[in-house]
């Protein structure tokens, strides 16, 4: 997962050699979690179990062998891109021990950066409205709304409520 450019500050100059040594030297081009395999098409039944091509064998989500029931829906098989990333286990990309990273694959590092990722949705959408707040005029908002048509209102209305 590339680093955004207002966050770069917050990482070392060696980043990528640090990244490199977790993922490849430490953990062997595996995921940590779930042990998928780096840069590889991983087929996967969409609730975290795997098939594991070098061993011959369904894996689950914490890389345990398991065996899969017999009936499943070849539909219901995909396949993935596997690429690791080296995480932060605390959250904080200013806390660099090797004790502190973890080479995840892309679902294990979105399931462990969930809260993070819900947390930043809603600072996002608090700055935004705290914005509007400031800048826009009250007045105006509802002469707008009292000139647009009933119908219009209407649907202004629903989808508001929909999207919260």
């Amino acid at each position: 997962m590339p680093i955004r450019p207002e966050n770069r500050w917050l990482y070392p100059i060696d980043w990528r050699q640090v990244s490199d040594t977790i993922r490849f030297g430490r953990a062997g081009a595996r995921c940590e979690q779930c042990a998928q395999p780096h840069r590889r098409f991983v087929a996967h039944l969409g609730d975290g179990r795997w098939w594991d091509a070098e061993t011959g064998c369904w894996r689950s989500e914490r890389g345990r062998r398991i065996a899969v029931g017999d009936r499943f829906e070849l539909a219901g098989v995909r396949t993935t891109y596997v690429v690791l990333a080296c995480a932060h286990l605390d959250h904080d990309p200013g806390h660099n021990m090797p004790a502190n990273l973890a080479a995840l694959c892309q679902r294990c590092h979105m399931l462990h950066d969930a809260a993070e990722h819900r947390w930043q949705r809603w600072w996002n959408a608090f700055r935004l409205r705290a914005l509007r707040d400031l800048y826009e005029d009250p007045r105006l908002t509802r002469e707008r709304l009292a000139l647009r048509p009933r119908s219009a209102r209407s649907e202004a209305h629903q989808s508001r409520a929909v999207a919260r």
